[in-house]
């Protein structure tokens, strides 16, 4: 009887193993190639006085209204969100970013500047940076921190870095070249 209770035991244990294994090479070939750290999520901004209810995710931001026509950087510091609208129609790519401290006030900008890897004025690397706006002396900008957090910037600190993950970052860069305009909102 021993002797048949222990093949068993043997048996299962190969089959547990086997499936283990199995479920390892299944995650090892979904894993990304390189893997990033969590990103500190942006909060979903409050619903309106007049009781309005929370965007359906899946659905896609609007475009803000009286934002302008065209290919264009459409920036909403109050949503803490971007869109990157084409000239052909399609549905934007939207994002929530991390506003900085510094603000441009609402209106018109053209990217002027780019750099692709540098310090940051808060003093961490940042990558992918797109200047379009100086205000209280202090050039504002998207960019991504490369360690691919969202932190609230320091209130003490004037900064103008628009912060974004580095996805965003990516898609920021390719769309947003030299002479690209940049609309602000409130």
């Amino acid at each position: 009887m021993a002797r048949s209770s222990s093949g068993i035991v043997a048996g299962l244990t190969v089959a547990a193993l086997a499936a283990i294994g199995f479920l390892g090479y299944q995650a090892s070939a979904t894993a990304p190639a390189h893997p990033q750290k969590a990103v500190a999520q942006t909060p979903s901004p409050a619903p309106s006085a007049s009781g309005a209810a929370k965007a359906d995710p899946a659905k896609p931001v609007a475009v803000p209204a009286g934002s302008g026509t065209g290919m264009r950087v459409v920036y909403s510091i109050g949503l803490k969100r971007v869109w990157l609208v084409d000239a052909a129609g399609q549905e934007p790519k939207s994002f929530t970013v991390m506003p900085s401290t510094v603000h441009p006030a609402p209106g018109s900008y053209t990217v002027g500047n780019r750099t692709g890897t540098v310090t940051g004025s808060d003093g961490v690397p940042i990558e992918h940076v797109v200047r379009f706006a100086s205000t209280q002396g202090i050039t504002v900008g998207f960019s991504a921190r490369v360690d691919n957090t969202l932190p609230e910037p320091d209130p003490g600190k004037k900064t103008g870095g628009v912060r974004m993950t580095r996805t965003d970052g990516d898609a920021m860069w390719a769309f947003a070249t030299i002479g690209t305009k940049v609309v602000v909102v409130s």
